[in-house]
């Protein structure tokens, strides 16, 4: 059942409050106040109070005073008075200036202040949506200045890395000392290139576009297990995959692909150097219309503060000499969001992590 429309009278004659909630205290929730302290309370206490009808006859104060007082401090509810033909002047002169929205002439009909409630709630929605649309639009200008940063400055640190490099080619003449500079281009290379790949990732996520396809998750992991398999034996890391799939299992193959990558790019990454036992296990399993995926390492871990900020945009720990872009993790939680699926972190500080993704299927 919708909740009913909250609307605050002010008037310092009580018999007129008692009228006014008498005649329309079945339709809608009334509020009624005698001065202007008590209405403010209202207001206060209750910040969903969409209409306020006030008298212009007020003995501390005007409606018009009162309004043009509020308007500031409680800027969405609409403002109506209640006027008799002395005060029209000063009421028409506060609606050129915006104080309120409209008036109704003494005495009042019951047809008049439902008419006037129902054009009121029309611009209260209008103006609230504006106002949300406002909010987003700052936030979302934060958000691009933040963003704009931070892809100015990861791409230009890769790039000073090779030009600096490249200046400094040109006066060797040790071919030893200008393959360990060719090399150090090499990573900076794989670094841009990796920041592209998740630039990419993170572009497709904010569209927000799906295509819902049948998954085949050995097929899915085999490549995914080829191109791990090269980085694992270079570095002496146990890499190990389980999938049970005997069911079909309807979702975007493309975000599936993604969170898959990044939670294996982590696991590689973010491993202890001095590590003999290094380890990264891949676990899938299909049950029921539900996909539970399993990324486990036994790498350097995340400190418990942390946890609860890794998938924020920007976000690098400081606990390591691996640098991230800060996109990836988040580019994850917004796939597993479109795809209404959970994720779960367990990790401890020179232990490992291990992140369970649940996935429905999406029929």
């Amino acid at each position: 059942m919708p909740q009913r429309l909250k609307i605050l009278y002010l008037d310092d004659e009580l018999n007129n409050l008692i009228g006014f909630k008498a005649n329309f205290r079945l339709r809608f929730n009334v509020f009624t106040a005698q001065t202007t302290t008590e209405a403010i309370n209202y207001l206060i206490q209750y910040p969903d109070i969409r209409i306020i009808f006030c008298d212009q006859r007020m003995p501390e104060k005007t409606g018009v005073e009162f309004f043009d007082e509020i308007r500031s401090l409680f800027p969405l509810p609409v403002r109506i008075m209640i006027t008799g033909f002395a005060d029209i002047d000063a009421v028409i002169d506060a609606i050129n200036k915006g104080n309120i929205f409209r008036y109704v002439k003494k005495p009042w009909k019951e047809e008049d202040i439902l008419k006037v409630i129902e054009e009121a709630d029309k611009y209260y929605n209008a103006n609230s949506m504006l106002s949300l649309r406002n909010e987003e639009l700052t936030s979302a200008y934060k958000e691009l200045d933040k963003f704009a940063y931070s892809v100015s400055h990861d791409i230009r640190g890769p790039m000073a890395g090779i030009l600096t490099a490249i200046d400094f080619i040109k006066t060797l003449d040790d071919i030893q000392e200008i393959r360990k500079l060719l090399e150090m281009m090499e990573k900076s290379v794989h670094k841009l290139d990796d920041f592209i790949i998740t630039m990419h990732e993170y572009y497709n996520m904010q569209k927000g576009e799906l295509t819902i396809t049948d998954i085949n998750f050995n097929s899915m992991v085999r490549d995914q297990k080829d191109i791990y398999d090269v980085y694992a034996n270079a570095n002496n890391i146990v890499f190990t995959v389980e999938v049970d799939q005997q069911e079909p299992f309807m979702s975007d193959e493309v975000s599936l692909k993604m969170m898959i990558n990044n939670l294996l790019s982590n696991a590689f990454k973010y491993q202890r150097k001095d590590a003999t036992d290094k380890m990264v296990h891949l676990r899938i399993k299909v049950i029921n219309g539900l996909t539970t995926i399993i990324v486990q390492d036994n790498g350097i871990g995340i400190e418990e503060k942390n946890i609860s900020e890794i998938f924020s945009l920007y976000f690098r720990g400081s606990n390591t000499d691996s640098s991230g872009f800060g996109f990836g993790l988040y580019n994850l939680k917004g796939a597993l969001m479109k795809l209404n699926g959970q994720i779960d972190v367990d990790s401890s500080p020179g232990k490992g992590t291990t992140f369970k993704l649940t996935v429905p299927s999406i029929k």
